[in-house]
């Protein structure tokens, strides 16, 4: 039975991740910050054969200490402070967690697995928004990174850092350069979800205005059950690599709209949506659309869910949770 360790189990990709996991016959093991942490319930719920450690990305021995209790043959780190915005309410967390928070798990694992250091493979969540002021459309392995946040500056440390030990130290480490990757298990901060669960509040009555941001931005949006799949793909390669995990096509916020409120049955939308300054981004990324090609021909990955039916997924779920909360 294979061992695997996840950093960031209590996220939507973490909880997809641990669910293929386990389906493939895994021992899956997580990493938890804080032993009182609120979201361990849920991943309890969720997938309860998971074996919980309590960690943290910035703390050294404490990855070790996982690294030891778990002995993994797979470590998948999807840690990191996520949120685009946040970070640049504070850049210096955003730092610590996203970009060294990479060194750190990197650098446990060589400690742990010492001379035979290629006996744990490592997964990077690299990310999109390394892209940022693009310099090529659309983006492959091989595009020039110029990030335009402080989580997209991290984000390329991380990224560079696990090449840089897959090379110096001869780590199967892999990255994968995923593009947006959305669910009903989305957090509520993020574009998404937040406006699948204003539509879903509309359709059942609400009247307060949805303030947005910029509605002219571009995102090449998937289903994060299949980027998973991907991750796992990438780690049963003989050869380690990095990989752009994407749809291949862009849609803008307007669209992500259009179809959230059409499918409860608003057709012009524009009376409960305001645009607001706070919600901009002091330097925008505005057309991101990835080149998957290589995923597709080496792993044979490909995603399977459209962009109309990842929105209505999440509508719809937003919907039956509103109402269980009112019966």
């Amino acid at each position: 039975m294979k061992r695997a360790l996840i950093t960031g189990i209590t996220g939507q990709d973490g909880l997809y991740l641990a669910e293929l996991l386990l389906a493939k016959g895994y021992e899956v093991h997580g990493i938890i910050r804080g032993q009182n942490n609120p979201k361990r319930a849920l991943v309890e719920a969720i997938v309860p054969e998971v074996v919980l450690h309590t960690g943290d990305l910035t703390d050294l021995s404490g990855l070790l200490r996982a690294l030891h209790a778990s002995q993994p043959d797979e470590v998948y780190n999807l840690g990191a402070v996520s949120f685009v915005a946040y970070s640049w309410e504070n850049a210096q967390v955003t730092t610590e967690v996203t970009g060294n928070g990479v060194l750190n798990i990197l650098e446990a694992i060589r400690l742990y697995a010492g001379d035979d250091v290629s006996k744990v493979r490592f997964y990077q969540a690299s990310s999109s928004e390394m892209f940022g002021k693009v310099q090529e459309v659309p983006q492959r392995e091989s595009t020039l990174l110029w990030p335009r946040s402080p989580y997209g500056v991290a984000k390329v440390y991380g990224h560079y850092m696990t090449i840089n030990y897959r090379e110096s130290y001869g780590m199967h480490a892999s990255s994968g350069i995923l593009f947006n990757h959305e669910s009903p298990r989305r957090g509520p901060e993020f574009v998404t979800r937040k406006v699948t669960l204003a539509v879903a509040e509309f359709a059942r009555g609400r009247t307060e205005p949805l303030a947005m941001g910029n509605l002219h931005a571009k995102r090449d949006w998937g289903y994060a059950g299949d980027y998973v799949e991907g991750m796992w793909r990438m780690l049963q390669q003989d050869t380690a690599d990095d990989y752009v995990l994407a749809t291949g096509q862009t849609h803008s916020i307007h669209e992500l709209l259009d179809v959230a409120f059409r499918h409860v049955g608003i057709d012009d939308w524009a009376g409960h949506v305001t645009q607001d300054p706070r919600f901009m981004r002091p330097a925008e990324v505005d057309l991101l659309i990835g080149d998957a090609s290589k995923a597709r021909d080496v792993l044979g990955w490909q995603p399977t869910v459209s962009f109309e039916r990842l929105v209505t997924m999440m509508v719809d779920s937003d919907l039956a949770a509103l109402d269980a909360r009112r019966s």
